[in-house]
């Protein structure tokens, strides 16, 4: 458990990282190695992505994952790095908006001062509740919790995409408005909609990207203060598995190897 009073640090430093003169860009991780490595890399905070995380427990993504498995990796992430962490709690891990609040608390405790946390398909009354509940926890551990609230229209192509624009810019008004500090809004990348994003949206705009995106330095030029790779990184990796095994079972040969971090690189970045 992190004391309070740097969790505050932690989380006003966190916050203060979000500008479009130079992105936050957060490569996602899943564990305590692919964190460590975040970190050592040069990354001034730390991500996790529920997708990764979830896999790496054996559960798929989708609010399935148990909340005490998702907790203990955050707590397991947090107590491994001296960055800020901000973790993605998908929608909650909860029913109502007081086991949000709940999962809320649990997150401070693991030591992590920023959430994700989705929409999906729930009303966006709905998930304006959930975020007044988040914050209200946050301000009752007296932590400026980030609360990165994501829009789903795109990602998920919810209504009429004549429509959307509008309908993402009227749900991260509701979300600003109930608590949440910055808006995440994935599944789109072209510049005049990210554009339009950025001045429609009162708050640090961060978007997912993925091989075919803008660049870092692009999508800041357009307004936007945070940039993702989300599951990206852990998809590639368990890529890297898949053609290892397929071709050490087919071919007998071990190309997919190469470039591999060295075994000593590793097992010292987690000692100590």
């Amino acid at each position: 458990m992190t004391d309070n009073l740097v969790l505050a640090k932690l989380a006003a430093g966190f916050t203060a990282l979000h500008t479009p003169a130079t992105p936050l860009a957060l490569p996602n991780a899943w564990d305590v190695a692919s964190a460590r490595l975040v970190e050592a890399a040069g990354a001034p905070a730390v991500a996790t992505t529920s997708a990764g995380v979830a896999w790496s427990l054996g559960s798929p993504d989708g609010d399935a994952l148990a909340r005490d498995r998702a907790l203990d990796l955050i707590a397991r992430v947090a107590s491994a790095v001296s960055v800020p962490v901000t973790a993605d709690i998908e929608g909650g891990f909860g029913a109502d908006p007081a086991a949000v609040a709940e999962t809320v608390t649990g997150v401070l405790t693991a030591g992590a001062v920023g959430i994700n946390i989705e929409d999906g398909t729930r009303s966006p009354e709905e998930h304006a509740e959930r975020l007044a509940a988040a914050r209200s926890a946050a301000d009752t551990a007296g932590v400026p919790l980030y609360v990165n609230a994501r829009v789903d229209t795109y990602l998920r192509g919810l209504g009429e995409p004549s429509a959307r624009l509008d309908e993402t810019l009227a749900r991260a008004a509701a979300y600003l408005r109930a608590g949440a500090t910055g808006i995440f809004v994935p599944g789109v990348t072209d510049p005049a909609t990210v554009a339009e994003l950025a001045r429609g949206i009162d708050a640090p705009l961060n978007v997912l990207v993925g091989p075919g995106a803008p660049s870092v330095a692009e999508l800041g030029a357009l307004g936007v203060a945070r940039v993702s790779l989300g599951s990206w990184v852990a998809e590639a990796a368990y890529a890297v598995v898949r053609r290892a095994t397929e071709e050490l079972v087919s071919t007998g040969t071990y190309g997919p190897l190469a470039g591999s971090l060295p075994y000593g690189e590793l097992n010292s970045l987690l000692q100590g």
